[in-house]
């Protein structure tokens, strides 16, 4: 607008732009008037003066032009005129300011003029200099002055809306702490509403989870002037906690006094309980590296322990006190191997070995050690069921299903219960899948059945229960990956899985794992077999061992199954062998994880120059270690350490029978 710029000018010290002004007027001398009066006053107020005759003529001017003030000249009998005014001026220019100059009004023609939008009114016979110009100068100096109140007003609804609609909570307080505003943020995020908590202190929200010097060290630091942040453990209406970053700041009046404080507040706990979950990632994700390389070096003793138990079997004549000390020392190996694969499945980093098993020789293994698990005040019993079918499972999988449900029953029961492991043989029909909620083939399965006599699970939880990161526990004392686990083995096994509980009368998970057909008795695991008795072969084998100790015992337990030995102590070992060797190599037996060359680099070289070489990989690694050692075949051609000679002998054979591996494609 014309009279802003103007203004404006002003207050930065500069030569102000010219105020606009249109007079709206029959009469010709008033327009030479007051073309000469604002010319005279020009060093205090700057004008341009345009006319027009009339209201009809003047509306284009208006239009085209921004005018700053329309100084009106009412006749006798004018009123719509000047009303039909405003609403041009209303319409066309909506800021511009118009002033009346009129003769005669009465007080209720002048309430007419002001009515209508005019600023002010000046009698014809006042038109001097003085009272045009003062009256001129009034007029702008009170619209500037309600302009900037429209201005701090409507700053003020921008903040008011900013504060009710912020995402983050917001606590005003006076200096005694005494709360006077809170925001629907905060209404929304602790259950209180203003009502409830206007009057009070914000100590309503403590938790007890931080001390008093906390406190103390808080209101001290603000009542100093300055401001605060840290974050907060509060707790909501509900009883839950929740954390808040935040920031206080103390309010001053004009004296510099500070007269309130305001709180602004960000809910941390979604991101908190991220970063613990990833926080226990990384923790597990270490312990894995580490049990991964304790693993390694432990399968390698292990090894040489069963090894050389084994040969010494041999030797030992059967049924002396000899046999029975060198058996015990096979079983303590076994039974040492078996809490290296449970450490490893703890960690995830056993890689999955499906093989066909007795179900129940594997729960009953991990039954016996459950108790340390769970404590002495939970009774767990195991029930065998009779006439099971076989199933091909990986069984440190198993393990893991009931470590996470056995815990999970065992944080149910805090005074103690029952914990019930049931297998049976179920032979599924179409009857009995029809009421299952999800598609499962028919056939035979072997149910495994693990309930409690504990808290049970809310029916609004039992729908989300192995979803990852879903925990009904208090922060810090769950993950959320337990029963999600379960499920993936689960289903990674073609099983399924069923869950039904009631609160306090416990929960029961049944899990189908579907039986296979056509297979041998499965051999117990614990069953100790003589070499003699073991499967023999007459072909050459290439035998690569970074370890000399477990290099000599295969070698040894190898010829005496018939075979031709070549040794070699690392993979450029072995390749100098190979090259030396003019006859066929049937199969080369290579650690993977070696010095100078992997055993996946060194099958690659090989096979180039020996394609009908047979593979066999072994190692006291976990999984993902073997893969990053470009090893191929794996679900044929791996056993991992520590082994037994009967189970280094059937590998061997079923090496020997598989073709010949190729190289893949871009390995070399």
């Amino acid at each position: 607008m014309a009279f802003a710029e103007a203004l404006s000018g002003a207050k930065s010290g500069q030569l102000p732009a010219p105020l606009r002004v249109l007079l709206v007027g029959a009469k010709e001398e008033d327009f030479f008037l007051i073309r000469e009066i604002l010319g005279r006053a020009g060093h205090t107020l700057r004008a341009d003066l345009d006319h027009a005759h009339s209201l009809e003529e003047a509306t284009p001017m208006l239009k085209h032009k921004d005018y700053g003030l329309v100084l009106f000249e009412h006749e006798p009998g004018d009123g719509p005129t000047v009303q039909l005014l405003g609403q041009v001026l209303h319409g066309v220019t909506p800021g511009a300011l118009f002033i009346v100059l009129t003769e005669n009004a009465d007080e209720k023609t002048v309430a007419e003029i002001i009515a209508a939008g005019a600023w002010d009114c000046v009698g014809r016979s006042q038109l001097d200099g003085v009272n045009l110009v003062r009256t001129i100068r009034s007029t702008l100096a009170l619209h500037s002055l309600r302009q900037e109140q429209q201005t701090a007003q409507e700053s003020l609804r921008k903040l008011s809306r900013a504060v009710e609609q912020s995402a983050d909570t917001v606590i005003i307080t006076d200096r005694e702490g005494i709360i006077e505003y809170v925001n629907p943020a905060f209404e929304t995020l602790t259950g209180y509403s203003y009502a409830e908590i206007g009057g009070k202190t914000p100590r309503i929200l403590k938790s007890g989870e931080q001390g008093s010097d906390f406190y103390q060290e808080m209101w001290k630091t603000i009542l100093a002037g300055n401001n605060y942040r840290g974050i907060l453990v509060n707790r909501k209406k509900n009883g839950e906690l929740y954390y808040v970053e935040e920031s206080i700041s103390p309010v001053r009046d004009a004296a510099g006094e500070i007269t309130h404080f305001i709180s602004n507040g960000r809910d941390l706990t979604d991101r908190l309980r991220l970063e613990a979950q990833l926080l226990q990632a990384q923790k597990m994700d270490a312990i894995g590296r580490l049990a991964g390389g304790v693993a390694h070096d432990f399968n390698n003793l292990l090894t040489i322990i069963t090894s050389y138990s084994e040969l010494a079997l041999d030797v030992v004549p059967a049924g002396s006190p000899l046999e029975t000390k060198v058996q015990e020392i096979l079983l303590a190996a076994r039974r040492a191997a078996k809490l290296t694969r449970q450490l490893l499945a703890f960690s995830r980093k056993q890689p999955q070995a499906l093989r066909v098993t007795d179900i129940n020789q594997v729960i009953g293994d991990i039954a016996r050690t459950l108790p340390r698990l769970i404590g002495e005040d939970i009774s767990c019993r195991f029930l065998p069921g009779d006439g099971l079918g076989q199933v091909r499972v990986d069984p440190v999988q198993i393990e893991q299903i009931l470590m996470n449900l056995a815990a999970n029953a065992r944080d149910a029961m805090p005074q103690g219960g029952n914990l019930r492991i049931e297998t049976s043989s179920m032979t599924l029909d179409e009857a009995y899948i029809h009421h299952k909620p999800a598609a499962i083939p028919m056939g035979r399965y072997v149910l495994i059945t693990v309930s409690d006599d504990g808290a049970g699970i809310p029916s609004e939880d039992l729908a989300h229960i192995f979803e990852p990161f879903y925990t009904t526990k208090a922060p810090g004392e769950g993950t959320g990956l337990g029963l999600a686990t379960v499920y993936g083995i689960v289903k990674q096994n073609r099983g399924y899985i069923w869950v039904y509980s009631e609160l306090r009368r416990g929960t029961v998970f049944k899990i189908y794992l579907p039986c296979v057909v056509g297979h041998a008795r499965v051999a117990a695991e614990n069953e100790i077999v003589r070499s003699a008795e073991l499967p023999r072969g007459s072909e050459t084998i290439l035998l690569v061992e970074d370890e000399h100790a477990v290099r000599q015992a295969t070698s040894e337990f190898l010829s005496l199954q018939g075979y031709t030995v070549l040794e070699a102590r690392d993979g450029l070992d072995a390749l100098s062998v190979a090259k030396n060797h003019g006859s066929l190599i049937d199969l080369m037996v290579t650690d993977v994880v070696m010095p100078n060359m992997s055993g996946g680099l060194l099958a690659q070289e090989l096979l180039i120059v020996r394609p009908e070489m047979k593979l066999l990989f072994v190692s006291g690694y976990a999984g993902k270690t073997v893969l990053d050692h470009k090893v191929f075949g794996l679900d044929t051609n791996f056993l991992q350490k520590p082994f037994t000679l009967r189970e280094l002998s059937g590998k061997v054979r079923e090496a020997l029978s598989c073709e010949a591996e190729r190289v893949p494609a871009g390995s070399v």
